[in-house]
């Protein structure tokens, strides 16, 4: 599958199981289809203690948890972007940063 549908299907899936452990997820997001590569942008959606932290000069213990929280969840996010493309995920690569509040996941399909 490929095209628009894909890239909501993935945008789409990735904010509802972010919002389902965090309860609350990110304001925008934007999904790039290339050949073997999918990409997904997203951005916002910092929780309450989370701001909290990053206000009180603990930016790096909130993008070290979030990393932890995105290894937890690498085999979810992969089933996401499989069933959006009908493709295997072979390789996954995970970013954070909070200013701005951006998160980037980077996914590798097996070759078509």
């Amino acid at each position: 599958m490929e095209g628009q549908y894909a890239r909501t299907q993935i945008s789409d899936g990735l904010v509802a199981l972010i919002r389902e452990f965090y309860d609350r997820g990110p304001d925008q997001t934007k999904t790039y289809v290339s050949d073997d590569l999918v990409v997904s942008v997203l951005r916002g959606g910092f929780t309450p203690v989370e701001q909290t932290l990053l206000e009180s000069g603990y930016g790096g213990d909130v993008i070290r948890q979030r990393m932890v929280f995105q290894d937890v969840m690498r085999d979810r996010f992969e089933e996401v972007v499989e069933q959006a493309t009908g493709r295997k995920v072979i390789g996954f690569m995970s970013g954070n940063q909070h200013d701005p509040d951006m998160i980037c996941e980077v996914f590798v399909l097996e070759p078509s």
